[in-house]
């Protein structure tokens, strides 16, 4: 396996990770989200805690795509490949912090069954979900400004089908009006909006992960061309090998 087919092997199996550990996270972390008085009960926390592991999964693999697609993604343009990583790291960075909120909420939880006022953290727990809520609604929608960078780049190199990319680039205008009309009260969660919003996003990110593991980035194109031809370049000593530096240059 070339390392070209690595990068792509690696990149789709951590936007996978980032589809389990969000989801799974969404799951598991419901109880300390759902119920205002969860401080005041008994309480999930050995699941609201293994919610906040896979958010970290999330977080990690956020992190790790921004890495492991630089290197391809600069040989198409820096700043696409700089903008994508930047983008991936504020993602990681805001969703860390809705982490930490729950986390709180645990600490509070336990501070009552150790005989703290129950009712005087109540309201404070209810601060730490709401920053948790804003943390995904600003962090996890960071989607539609990572497809416009490695979107742009993987349909402009054609290194997949163009489709697969097209598609997050046509959501990303529709993703991020959403997030507005959220942040300004218009917009809300689990309307037809949401929907139409976030699907686009949903469908371009599970299909690249896929595509990225089972077939990798397109060998034919310009950027696997010059991979081939730089790869060949260093199997083949001499002047042979010094010769088929010029098509890679060319592609």
């Amino acid at each position: 396996m070339t390392s070209f087919r690595k990068t792509a092997l690696v990149g789709g199996i951590l936007y996978l990770l980032t589809f389990i550990g969000s989801i799974g996270a969404a799951f598991l972390v419901a109880p300390a989200l759902a119920d205002p008085a969860y401080v005041l009960g008994a309480g999930a926390d050995q699941q609201v805690g293994l919610g906040a592991v896979f958010e970290l999964v999330n977080v990690f693999g956020c992190v790790g795509c921004g890495i492991a697609f630089f290197s391809v993604i600069r040989r198409e343009h820096e700043g696409l490949a700089i903008g994508y990583f930047g983008t991936r790291l504020f993602e990681a960075v805001i969703i860390t912090v809705g982490v930490l909120s729950l986390l709180s909420i645990l600490t509070l939880r336990q501070q009552v069954a150790a005989g703290a006022d129950g009712q005087t953290l109540v309201p404070v727990a209810a601060g730490f979900a709401a920053v948790r809520d804003w943390a995904m609604a600003i962090g996890a929608n960071m989607a539609p400004f990572n497809a416009l960078m490695l979107g742009t780049a993987l349909y402009r190199a054609r290194l997949v089908p163009r489709a697969i990319p097209a598609l997050g680039l046509v959501g990303a205008p529709i993703l991020i009006a959403f997030v507005i009309g959220m942040i300004l009260g218009v917009a809300h969660p689990g309307t037809p909006f949401h929907a139409v919003a976030v699907m686009p996003f949903f469908i371009w990110e599970l299909a690249l992960g896929l595509w990225l593991t089972f077939k990798g980035f397109n060998e034919n194109s310009p950027i696997g061309l010059a991979e081939r031809a730089r790869r060949l370049q260093a199997e083949t000593p001499g002047p042979v090998g010094a010769a088929l530096e010029a098509p890679a240059g060319a592609a």
